[in-house]
């Protein structure tokens, strides 16, 4: 059972929202939530293990919630954005603090639970129309200003398409150990300080091309 809280200041959308959570057997609904001003000892208490986050709420946005939690917590759930804002530089933003998905508020109900259940099995989703907007503003890599080795090239390109750190360690047949190593290598010559943060970069930055975001999404 995917246990799932929902934060989202429009009482009609929550209503609609927990209509189409309580359609699927294998979701329960544990927490739902006008704003995030309390999002740590909410989580803490109702243990979900995904949050349906809206942006713009009154008092902190839930980009600033997704940060807080990744931040403040050693096991956060995973947030998976619902909102009305496509922009470019809001996706970043939502990608920068933790976020492992986005979906525009009218993504039909079958897409919603889809995506909850791919975010929850250790995917990423994102609804088509964001994923073109971002491809759209994606060009080639560029030159590698952060002098990164060829292999730690390779591993920054399988975080982005969303592979675990065993997934990155069979599929360049070396050890786990070695993954992290190289991980903590990225990290440092980024000078960024998690996942979330090495990806966004490495997008800004054009450090990987299209094919990342597209194994990502729709991989």
């Amino acid at each position: 059972m995917i246990r799932v809280s929902i934060y989202e200041d429009s009482p009609n959308l929550t209503e609609t929202l927990v209509w189409i959570l309580e359609t699927s057997p294998d979701i329960l609904l544990v927490g739902t939530h006008l704003d995030a001003v309390n999002v740590i000892q909410e989580v803490k208490s109702e243990m979900p293990d995904i949050i349906l986050m809206d942006i713009e709420m009154p008092h902190i946005t839930g980009i600033e919630a997704v940060s807080q939690l990744n931040k403040q917590l050693k096991n956060p759930p995973k947030v998976l954005m619902l909102t009305v804002f496509d922009d470019s530089s809001r996706i970043f933003e939502a990608i920068k603090a933790g976020a492992v998905g986005y979906l525009l508020k009218k993504t039909p109900s079958e897409k919603i639970i889809e995506s909850i259940k791919e975010v929850n099995a250790g995917g990423a989703t994102m609804s088509p129309s964001i994923a073109l907007k971002v491809l759209g503003s994606m060009q080639e890599p560029k030159f590698n200003p952060y002098e990164l080795t060829e292999r730690e090239i390779k591993v920054l390109k399988r975080l982005v398409e969303g592979d675990s750190y065993k997934l990155i360690a069979a599929y360049y047949d070396i050890s786990i150990s070695t993954v992290q190593k190289h991980i903590v290598h990225i990290y440092q010559k980024l000078h960024v300080n998690s996942k979330g943060e090495a990806i966004t970069k490495a997008l800004r930055d054009k450090l990987v091309g299209f094919i990342g975001i597209l194994f990502l999404y729709f991989g």
